[in-house]
């Protein structure tokens, strides 16, 4: 029997699982799936599994050795700047074939109200001088923090601040600091009906998001709503062959290991 090759993905997404799936018992390689361990219970892929960080680029590149890992698929989020470039980085290093796996972006529709940000700081920039007070943030735990001092930003009177719904899939840790109003958790995918009565259930006024891609639920309800929408636009990729759906993938990684 032909010795199997060894792949690391790179997940924590739902293209990531679906991968690891289809590679669940391959004759041909085998899959360790890598999950950076930011959310509390993370839904498993089969197979080996590890979590946690490598430690920046330089333990990225010991752990490819000392695992012998020959394929690398970055099936990380769209906005996991830093260890898709530690990926391509140490790949190049190290000789090793690395692809990127990157589901196509939101595009708006006639009619969307979009305003499209570059990134965090400018859409929170952008919320001083915009006259929304209820605001729902699909943001991370870990984004929240520009937010906080917009509590009173409005001609400098504390009582005419914002209010924001904010969602996240694992409740904050006690001292992050978040922006005033309520905070709910909720992993995805969501339908867009019930996106639409949580928007109208707290008077939401404007959608902030990532242009994470996948489901588009909120960007549905948005639209239907007519309400105005702050997209944060992706971060640039760094060189690379880019996928643009599971199957690509699939055939990328029958094709490397041979």
């Amino acid at each position: 029997m032909a010795r199997k090759r060894r792949l690391l993905l790179l997940g924590g997404t739902g293209e990531a699982l679906r991968l690891a799936r289809e590679l669940d018992g391959s004759s041909r390689v085998h899959c360790i799936s890598s999950l950076a361990g930011r959310t509390d219970h993370p839904v498993l892929p089969p197979g080996e599994v590890r979590i946690g960080g490598f430690g920046g680029r330089p333990g990225l590149v010991t752990y490819l050795m000392n695992e012998g890992i020959e394929l690398v698929l970055d099936a990380t989020h769209p906005f996991a700047t830093q260890i898709c470039h530690h990926a391509q980085k140490a790949c190049e290093d190290l000789g090793i074939p690395r692809a990127k796996l990157v589901r196509p972006a939101w595009v708006p529709s006639p009619g969307d109200r979009w305003t499209v940000m570059p990134d965090i700081a400018a859409a929170a920039a952008f919320l001083r001088v915009h006259p929304a007070r209820r605001i729902f943030l699909t943001l991370g735990r870990q984004d929240l923090a520009p937010f906080v001092p917009l509590a009173g930003a409005n001609d400098g009177d504390p009582g005419d601040g914002r209010w924001f719904l904010i969602r996240m899939i694992d409740p904050p840790d006690p001292d992050t600091p978040l922006p005033p109003g309520e905070v709910i958790l909720g992993r995805g995918p969501f339908r867009p009906e019930d996106e639409t009565a949580l928007m109208r259930q707290h008077h939401i006024e404007l959608l902030v998001t990532k242009n994470s891609g996948g489901s588009a639920a909120k960007i549905a309800a948005a639209a239907e709503l007519h309400l105005p929408v702050l997209m944060i636009d992706r971060p640039p990729l760094p060189p690379g062959e880019i996928l643009r759906s599971v199957g690509e993938a699939l055939a990328w990684i029958n094709l490397h290991a041979v």
